[in-house]
């Protein structure tokens, strides 16, 4: 019935039946790691709630929570729920340039998270501040960079766009290859 969704390695989100109004209580919600008892949070929660979102988590641990219903009218027995949080996000480790011609390179990176909600892939000439952009889906590990200027150095930057909001980026360079002339 208490059960845990959107869950990151620092958040998540509780949900629970309406049990009470806001006129006939309020929730109790005790949570903190199941291997610190003496650690435990509280928090009161109006009786108009159903969810609520913790944050500020430990990554990769176990959370009890128990939420009592502290009702005037009925009583209704505590419900509790064990969520463990995710691992913490990693930045891509590698970034590679691959298929360099005159005006377009291939980007790639590892590792392919699912934990990764997009990537972005930042590119630009060196020297200069001309930076642009694409989006790449969190399933995809690569793409094409075109419509460059042949025989010039580009840093590229690769971003992970974590689903908890955290970004983590990782730069490479890349050159272009000499053009035809005319």
């Amino acid at each position: 019935r208490l059960h845990a969704t959107d869950v990151t390695s620092s958040s998540f989100r509780l949900l629970w039946p309406k049990l009470l109004s806001q006129d006939t209580g309020y929730y109790s919600l005790e949570y903190g790691p199941g291997a610190e008892p003496a650690s435990r949070r509280t928090l009161q929660v109006s009786g108009a709630h159903t969810s609520l979102v913790l944050s500020d988590l430990a990554p990769q641990t176990t959370y009890e929570v128990v939420l009592i219903p502290e009702s005037n009218v009925h009583y209704f027995p505590p419900q509790s729920t064990r969520v463990t949080t995710l691992a913490e996000e990693i930045s891509p480790v590698q970034v590679l340039i691959s298929e360099s011609g005159p005006r377009s390179f291939h980007v790639s990176w590892a590792p392919v998270l699912d934990s990764v909600a997009s990537y972005q892939v930042l590119y630009g000439p060196l020297p200069g501040n001309s930076v642009k952009v694409l989006e790449v889906d969190g399933r995809h590990n690569s793409t094409v960079v075109e419509q460059l200027a042949p025989n010039t150095t580009y840093l590229v930057t690769v971003t992970a766009v974590y689903r908890s909001g955290k970004e983590r980026s990782l730069s490479a360079k890349a050159c272009t290859q000499e053009g035809e002339q005319g």
